[in-house]
């Protein structure tokens, strides 16, 4: 086995292998504030929807200032987390099936993202993508919940 080089470890584009692991460990290391508040005892909140927002929001927020970078290199790190959520349980305060419907939005809109990121498209497209991912996060926060 051969060693492996420091520049690789820091650079996105030279090691698909890498960014695999960088996307794991991020990925793992959003879930860990979760599972202690589950050794807790108290109710944990959605984990995956935990995780999907934090790519979101490092994502999201820098393109409303027109930094497109983090949005390019966590495009396929967010469709994980949008494929991870769909995937999950649904909690009992959310509508099941409007929940389901909204969430394969999601998956949808983070695929045409992750598309049009490696079709190297503008940014003004991207930021329409994003910008329409963004809405459809906020409808399942809002709008899919139970009322209380």
């Amino acid at each position: 086995m051969t060693p492996v080089k420091m520049e690789y470890l820091f650079t996105f584009e030279k090691n698909n292998y890498m960014k695999s692991i960088v996307r794991l460990a991020v990925i793992i290391l959003a879930m860990l504030p979760v599972a202690g508040f589950a050794q807790a005892g108290k109710a944990a909140p959605w984990p995956e929807m935990k995780t999907f927002h934090g790519f979101m929001s490092s994502t999201f927020h820098p393109s409303e200032e027109g930094n497109f970078q983090p949005l390019r290199l966590k495009a396929d790190s967010l469709l994980i987390a949008a494929k991870a959520w769909q995937a999950s349980k649904i909690p009992a305060d959310y509508k099941e099936a409007e929940t389901k419907q909204t969430l394969a939005r999601l998956v949808n809109q983070c695929e045409n993202i992750a598309g049009a990121v490696k079709a190297k498209a503008a940014d003004e497209k991207l930021k329409v993508l994003i910008s329409d991912a963004h809405e459809i996060f906020h409808k399942i926060v809002g709008e899919c919940k139970k009322a209380e």
